[in-house]
C-alpha cells in the first residue's frame, strides 16, 4: 500500500466504520438481490445469437419516460462478418418488442423475420469476410415483464423510475443486441430522451445534453469493450454528485446519480469509495476505464448491479460498493466467458470486498472470512463450479459463487503467498487475450501456476470441481517442551477425497501464545514441535484460514495419540464402521452415539484388543451424529452423516 494509500485510510477510517452493517445473517442480501433479478433470464432451451459475426459498435437511440412503462428509438449495429458465405445477421431481439423497420445501407431491408426471440435479417448478396458493415432497427414496445427487474417502471417517495438490469441474458428483453459471453462490443454511444425534468444515467461519459422538443437527450460515450448485459440505463429525478479520486497527477471523477430523499446519505457514506478505488489501484492496477468515469445510479432493486462505468445500487452501505467496485476489475475488464464460471465474477468480487476490510477496516478482516466459512460449512456439498446454468438458485448460489468462490481465492492464497497469488492476478488481469475479454477458469489456473511455479490441478480438482470440505479431529499432548498432535480428516461429502493443505493450530496458556503452521498430507499424520511454556489449550485455524467445519480439539495422552477412532464410510448409509488407528488401551471402552439434537441414539461395548466395529444405521434418521469413545486412558469424539 502506498503512502497515499495509507493517509487517506486514516482519514476515512472513522468515516467508514459508520457504514458497516457486518451481521453474518445477511451474507446473502447482495446474493439474493442479484439472484431474483435473473430467475427466468436463463431457460431450458434458450436460445442465443448464433451468426458468426464480430460486434464492432452499437449506437442506441432510446425514448423512455419513466411514468410509462414502454421503451421506442432505433440500434444501430457495425459488425464484421467472420466467415464466408455471410448472408444474414441474427439479432437477439425478445418477441414482445415490435420492429417498426429495418434500414440497410440508408434503404429499408425488405427481407427480415421477427420470430422466437430472434430477428434476422436477410442480405440481397452474401457479405464480404472481415469488412465492416451496419444496419439500424427501429422499434418499439412493452418490455417482458417477468418481475425480476429487466426493465422497471417503479416510484420512489413519490416520484417515477425506470431502470434495466440485464444479467445475463435480459438485455434483449429491451433492445436487439447480440446476447452471448462470447463477444464485446468495441464501443457504444448511447442516447437517452427522456422527459426534462429527469436525469438519464448510463455507461461511458456524458459528453453532452441537449434539448429535443419537452425531451433532454443525454448522450453517454463509452469507448471501451462492453458486454451486452452490461449495457444500461436508468431514468428519474436524480440528484447528483460527483468526487474525485486521485492518482498521483491525474483524477478519476466519480459520478453519482441518488434519489434526493437519499442525497445526504449518500454524500456521507460515498466518500468510501474513494479509499477503495485507491486500494484495487495498488492491488490490480489502475482502473480499467480510467479514461471515462466510475459512477453510480441508485435503483429500487435489492444489492446492485455492475453494469460498467456505472454501478446500480439500492443503497451505500461498505461491503455492497466495495463488492460492486471490485467487478470492473472481475466482472467487466475480465468477463467470465459462460457462466459455469460466475465465480471469476461473483467469487473475486466477494473477495475484494474483504481486502477491504482486511485494509480499510482490518478489525472486521477475520470476522469476514469466519462467516463465510460458517456459510459454506452450514451444508455438506456443493462445488464452486456451476454445472447446471439452467437453474438460477444455482448460478447465483451465495453459498458457493460468492462465499466459496471467495474463500477458495483466500485459501489459495493461503497456500502460494501474497507475492506468487497477486502476481498472478495481475497477469491474468493484463493478458491480451484476457483483458477487457473473456476468461475461464483453465485461464485464471495457469497464470497462477506461472507466478507460484508450481502445478495447482490438485488444487482446482479439489476446490473448483470438487465438492464438499474437510473436517479435523485434532488430539494433542504435551510433555516437557514437546508437543505431538495428529490430524485426522473426513470429508464432509461422499463425492471428496483427502484435502491436501497447509493448517494453522494456536498453542497457548494464559500468558504465552506460538502459532504453528504444518502441511496436512494424510489423514492420522502425527507431528511434534518444540514450545517453551506449558500449553494448556490448542486452538485449530485460529485465523481462520482455509475452508472447513465440524472440527473437534481432543487433549489426550502420549498413547491416546496412537488410538485414534476413524468412521467408515463418512457420509455412511445403512452402516458405520468405526476403525482404530492402534489398538486400544488395556481396559474397556464404550461408544456413545447422540443425534444432532444431542439424545443418545446408541451405545456399544468396545473390548480391550477390538480393531473395528460396525453398527447398522438403517434405523437412524439422515442428519448428522456425533460420537464419543469412552475409555479409562483416552476420550475421543467426532462426528459423522447419514445420507440417503
Amino acid at each position: 500500500m502506498n503512502k497515499t494509500l495509507l493517509f487517506i485510510c486514516f482519514m476515512f477510517s472513522g468515516m467508514l466504520q459508520a457504514q458497516v452493517n457486518f451481521n453474518p445473517d445477511e451474507l446473502n442480501i447482495i446474493a439474493k438481490g442479484e439472484r431474483d433479478s435473473f430467475t427466468r433470464r436463463i431457460m431450458p432451451g434458450y436460445r442465443t445469437t448464433i451468426s458468426a459475426y464480430d460486434v464492432n459498435y452499437y449506437r442506441c437511440f432510446w425514448v423512455v419516460n419513466p411514468s410509462i412503462r414502454q421503451i421506442s428509438g432505433n440500434v444501430t449495429v457495425l459488425f464484421k462478418p467472420m466467415q464466408p458465405g455471410f448472408d444474414s445477421l441474427v439479432l437477439d431481439m425478445n418477441q414482445a418488442l415490435t420492429v417498426e423497420s429495418v434500414f440497410y445501407h440508408g434503404q429499408p431491408a425488405v427481407n427480415w423475420l421477427h420470430s422466437s426471440d430472434l430477428l434476422t435479417v436477410h442480405f440481397p448478396n452474401s457479405l464480404p469476410r472481415n469488412l465492416l458493415d451496419s444496419l439500424t432497427v427501429f422499434y418499439h414496445g412493452v418490455p417482458p415483464d417477468d418481475g425480476f427487474g429487466t426493465f422497471v417502471q417503479a416510484t420512489h417517495n413519490g416520484a417515477p423510475v425506470l431502470w434495466t438490469l440485464s444479467e445475463p441474458y435480459g438485455a434483449s428483453n429491451w433492445w436487439p443486441c447480440k446476447n452471448d459471453l462470447t463477444d464485446k462490443a468495441d464501443s457504444v454511444d448511447i442516447f437517452i430522451s427522456a422527459p426534462s425534468v429527469y436525469k438519464s444515467a448510463s455507461n461511458g461519459l456524458l459528453v453532452e445534453t441537449y434539448q429535443a422538443g419537452a425531451n433532454k437527450v443525454y448522450h453517454w460515450k463509452h469507448r471501451y469493450p462492453v458486454a451486452a448485459y452490461l449495457i444500461c440505463l436508468a431514468v428519474t429525478n436524480y440528484a447528483s454528485f460527483t468526487q474525485l479520486v486521485p492518482f498521483g497527477g491525474d483524477n478519476l471523477h466519480v459520478l453519482n446519480f441518488v434519489y434526493p430523499e437519499d442525497s445526504a446519505t449518500a454524500a456521507a457514506q460515498l466518500p468510501s469509495i474513494i479509499p477503495m478505488i485507491q486500494l484495487y489501484d495498488t492491488l490490480f492496477g489502475i482502473y480499467p476505464f480510467q479514461r471515462e468515469k466510475y459512477g453510480h445510479a441508485q435503483f429500487g432493486w435489492g444489492g446492485g448491479m455492475e453494469h460498467q462505468t456505472m454501478t446500480f445500487v439500492a443503497d451505500f452501505q461498505f461491503e455492497l460498493i466495495a463488492h460492486e467496485l471490485g467487478h470492473m476489475w472481475f466482472g467487466d475488464k475480465v468477463t467470465c466467458g459462460s457462466w459455469t464460471d460466475i465465480w471469476l465474477n461473483e467469487g473475486f468480487a466477494t473477495y475484494l470486498s474483504g481486502l477491504c476490510y482486511e485494509h480499510l477496516l482490518p478489525e472486521f478482516w477475520t470476522r469476514f472470512r469466519e462467516v463465510r466459512i460458517q456459510q459454506i460449512t452450514s451444508r455438506p456439498g456443493g462445488s464452486v463450479y456451476c454445472s447446471d446454468t439452467n437453474n438460477i438458485d444455482r448460478i447465483f448460489d451465495g453459498r458457493l459463487s460468492y462465499a466459496k468462490g471467495a474463500m477458495v481465492l483466500h485459501q489459495l492464497r493461503w497456500i502460494m503467498g501474497d507475492q506468487a497469488f497477486f502476481t498472478g492476478l495481475n497477469n491474468y488481469l493484463d493478458d491480451f487475450s484476457l483483458a477487457y475479454q473473456f476468461a475461464r477458469t483453465e485461464n485464471l489456473k495457469a497464470h497462477l501456476e506461472s507466478s507460484w511455479g508450481q502445478d495447482l490441478t490438485w488444487y482446482f480438482n479439489d476446490w473448483y470441481t470438487g465438492e464438499g470440505y474437510p473436517q479435523y479431529q485434532v488430539n494433542w499432548s504435551q510433555t516437557a517442551d514437546t508437543v505431538a498432535f495428529s490430524l485426522r480428516q473426513t470429508q464432509s461429502s461422499p463425492t471428496a477425497s483427502f484435502f491436501a493443505l497447509p493448517v494453522q493450530l494456536k498453542l497457548k496458556n494464559t500468558g504465552h501464545d506460538t502459532l504453528i503452521r504444518v502441511t496436512n498430507t494424510f489423514s492420522g499424520e502425527l507431528f511434534k514441535v518444540r514450545i517453551p511454556f506449558n500449553a494448556d489449550s490448542l486452538i485449530f485455524d485460529p485465523e481462520f484460514q482455509i475452508i472447513s467445519g465440524n472440527n473437534i480439539v481432543s487433549s489426550v495422552t502420549e498413547h491416546g495419540l496412537q488410538a485414534r477412532l476413524q468412521p467408515l464410510p463418512n457420509p455412511a448409509t445403512d452402516h458405520i464402521t468405526f476403525r482404530f488407528g492402534g489398538l486400544l488401551s488395556g481396559n474397556d471402552g464404550r461408544i456413545v452415539i447422540y443425534d444432532d439434537f444431542g439424545r443418545m441414539k446408541d451405545e456399544v461395548s468396545a473390548a480391550a484388543g477390538q480393531t473395528e466395529i460396525t453398527i447398522s444405521t438403517t434405523a437412524y434418521p439422515a442428519g448428522l451424529y456425533l460420537y464419543v469413545f469412552l475409555g479409562r486412558d483416552f476420550r475421543d469424539s467426532g462426528k459423522f452423516i447419514i445420507s440417503r
